[in-house]
């Protein structure tokens, strides 16, 4: 190969190398997350609670074997642009009716923007003083875990949704009906997301 024939190559190749290089480095100033549209991520959604660790044991107040009071929950780092919360907590190791469907445990939908938590004991009812509306397995009202004591932990998951909208959902005959007419209305429209965790089942 002649001297200049190999100097062509050589860039080349150090050419290639470069780009790949600089496909794999993330911008400077963060790792390159981004929300829709492109915009740079901001901090990721949380949802916490006091009552127990994520991932632990719930006490038992908070549950039917208990004073099956809610507990309190507070979220951070909304999107600017929310409209709305949802919040849905289920246990995943009930298959109802012998199909995908869980337990809903507590569904909380069109909890205002300005809203960042719900205090511990959150009165039963349709609608609440904030404008949002809950419903469960057991009525309008936060249903505690009740997994029996003959059998492993449940998992009962928290989950916050933002949207960039509100719904126009009524309740409908049951949690169930409910939760899946809230699901289907929040397609396209979730800009966040938070989870937390807890463990139960009833004393022996």
């Amino acid at each position: 190969m002649r001297f200049n024939e190999w100097r062509v190559a050589a860039l080349f190749v150090a050419a290639i190398v470069i780009g790949a290089d600089a496909a794999q480095t993330p911008p400077a100033g963060g790792q390159g997350g981004q929300r829709a549209g492109g915009a740079p991520a901001g901090p990721a959604m949380t949802l916490k609670t006091t009552a127990f660790a994520d991932g632990a044991p719930i006490p038992a107040k908070y549950t039917q074997a208990g004073e099956q009071v809610s507990p309190a929950l507070t979220w951070t780092n909304a999107p600017p642009n929310t409209a709305s919360f949802v919040l849905h907590m289920h246990d995943l190791e009930v298959a109802r009716n012998r199909t995908t469907d869980d337990q809903v445990h507590w569904l909380v939908w069109n909890i205002p923007a300005s809203v960042t938590g719900l205090p511990e004991g959150v009165p039963q009812g349709a609608d609440l003083k904030d404008g949002s509306h809950q419903i469960s397995a057991s009525g309008p009202v936060y249903r505690g875990p009740g997994a029996p004591a003959t059998g492993p932990m449940h998992h009962y998951t928290f989950e916050i949704y933002a949207l960039d909208t509100k719904l126009d959902v009524p309740a409908a005959a049951d949690a169930f009906e409910t939760r899946t007419n809230v699901m289907k209305a929040m397609q396209g429209h979730i800009i966040g997301k938070a989870v937390y965790m807890g463990l139960f089942h009833r004393p022996q």
